[in-house]
């Protein structure tokens, strides 16, 4: 009986060993899936993320391109208008769309502060359009030549800086703790000269018909 009781005892130490280092093993591979699982979902939210910025990043590339390619067309037209020359109205009313284009799909994707910001530009834009559309039935031509350059090389040309500048903050490539202030003061004056040029505008046009 002592040695069948040893035997017994022998036989059940060895299977509880067995199922308990099957148990370890199988708790351990539990561990190791779970892990495994918690980094690729870790990689996979780094993927979305990196690509939501990749996103971000080419489609404020698209609307900084629009933007100075748009002043950089009208401001052209301008100064070949006053030397007297012809120019493709084609090519202004291309980037006019262009610049229209990248605006209304940047609308859905824009935070308010830039959103603002591209708003502004986008009026300005608009208004500095019209100026360079009146130009050939303006009373007073040379006034209306100089009133424009001075626009599109003046506050415009502050209004597309401005829009580069709060982008790249917006994606962290540029830092400057004063910035919000200069926003505040560089936007309150864009609107205030484009306020001032749509009247001026509208008043040669009243003065027309």
């Amino acid at each position: 009986m002592n040695t069948l009781a040893v035997a017994l005892i022998s036989a059940g130490g060895v299977l509880g060993g067995t199922l308990g280092g099957a148990m370890l093993s199988q708790r351990a591979g539990r561990t190791q899936a779970a892990e495994q699982n918690r980094r690729a979902d870790r990689e996979r939210e780094e993927g979305r993320v990196e690509q939501a910025l990749l996103a971000k990043r080419d489609l404020y590339a698209h609307l900084n391109t629009a933007a100075r390619a748009y002043r950089v067309a009208a401001r052209d037209a301008v100064e070949a208008a006053a030397r007297g020359e012809n120019t493709d109205p084609l090519l202004l009313d291309a980037a006019k769309e262009a610049w229209a284009e990248q605006y209304s799909q940047a609308q859905m994707a824009l935070s308010n502060d830039v959103l603002q910001i591209a708003s502004a530009l986008n009026r300005s834009l608009g208004v500095g359009y019209s100026a360079v559309k009146q130009l050939p039935s303006s009373p007073r031509p040379d006034e209306a030549y100089q009133r424009a350059k001075a626009w599109f090389s003046g506050p415009l040309s502050d209004g597309v800086y401005l829009l580069r500048v709060v982008l790249r903050h917006d994606l962290g490539v540029e830092v400057d703790p004063h910035f919000e202030q200069t926003r505040v003061q560089m936007l309150a004056a864009l609107n205030s000269a484009r306020d001032g040029l749509a009247v001026a505008l509208a008043r040669e046009r009243s003065q027309t018909t």
